[in-house]
């Protein structure tokens, strides 16, 4: 089979640096990953490399990489539509990760937007933090990746990662695919429900202003019942002025398979409790299932490890053919077989 005739690869990772994904993640991203399966050869990673970029306990994160994949299985991605693993399970990331390192410019990474964001929020900076994009070219460029569905947040890492395959090719010979970014449709910023000037994050200020994919159902009714609106009872989109009940527009339009201009027909006359009563069941109908998947997935540890080891070996066949190509390139003695 030629390039052109199969299906493009897409690779895409997602941190474990929470107990549970929030609704931005899910709307933002992670929906768009389970419609991609039909559409490309895709390869989706939990990347617990990056997370220890900064302090983190090592149960907790062992524990959140576990939960991470069992939401992303209840979500709907199906490990035989696409290929799931945990990142530390392809030891040939960190392997090329070392090769690109030493293809980048200090300048070059220094420039890197996300490094300086999360370097001033905290007290000790480490090279890991530096070199977190290398490892991100790395992730891509280790599978052959034709697509990298990327948010503008990323944007800048995914070029980082065309100039390093460029540069390794132009140097050494035809080595890497050259990635193209992705264009997702469209989708709203969910914005945090406390502080709707913000977008949702699990770094909230307020416990109430996220709303988590693991939350208890009746927890979602009551973050959405006490979202912040707006002055005047209106049910009317417009961002500036109302960006309370705005978010929750967008929510409603996401999950309940609408369009804010009919929602706007819909509570036409009503006030902001009836729009908010309704949009509490659907976001608790649309998510409550998804809570209940995962804990059925973390409840047989042994069948979704299998899952998981079985798609690490997948990735490695794939990752182990660039690696012999890469280290071959750069002059190493091809890696010695387990």
């Amino acid at each position: 089979m030629t390039t052109a005739d199969r299906k493009p690869r897409v690779f895409s990772g997602i941190q474990p640096t929470s107990d549970s994904f929030h609704l931005g993640n899910y709307l933002g991203a992670l929906r768009q990953w389970v419609a991609m399966q039909d559409t490309a050869d895709a390869l989706y990673c939990v990347v617990d490399q990056h997370a220890i970029t900064v302090d983190h306990d090592p149960k907790v994160l062992h524990q959140r990489s576990r939960a991470s994949a069992a939401q992303l299985l209840a979500l709907g991605l199906d490990p035989e539509r696409c290929t799931l693993f945990i990142q530390s399970q392809v030891p040939e990331h960190a392997m090329l990760a070392w090769i690109l390192g030493t293809e980048t410019g200090f300048g070059e990474a220094s420039r890197m937007t996300q490094f300086k964001d999360k370097s001033a929020k905290q007290e000790r900076t480490t090279v890991g933090l530096f070199t977190y994009p290398v490892l991100m070219a790395a992730d891509i460029l280790v599978y052959q990746t034709d697509q990298v569905p990327v948010g503008e947040d990323q944007r800048q890492h995914l070029e980082l990662s065309r100039d390093l395959a460029g540069r390794f090719n132009g140097t050494y010979g035809d080595t890497f695919i050259v990635p193209e970014p992705y264009i997702v449709k469209e989708t709203a910023t969910i914005k945090d429900l406390a502080e709707p000037e913000k977008k949702m994050s699990k770094s909230s200020t307020s416990p109430r202003g996220c709303l988590y994919l693991l939350d208890e159902p009746n927890l979602m009714r009551k973050k959405i019942k006490s979202a912040v609106t707006d002055s005047g009872g209106e049910v009317r989109y417009d961002m500036d002025a109302k960006p309370g009940v705005s978010n929750l527009l967008n929510i409603y339009a996401a999950l309940g398979e609408t369009t804010v201009g009919k929602l706007e027909a819909e509570y036409a006359g009503k006030g902001y409790g009836d729009f908010k009563g309704d949009l509490a069941d659907v976001v608790a109908d649309a998510l409550g299932p998804i809570a209940a998947k995962t804990r059925e997935y973390l409840a047989d540890k042994a069948e979704l490890d299998r899952i998981l080891t079985a798609g690490a070996e997948k990735a490695r066949h794939l990752a182990a053919r660039t690696i012999a190509k890469a280290y071959k390139r750069i002059g190493f003695y091809p890696p010695v077989a387990l």
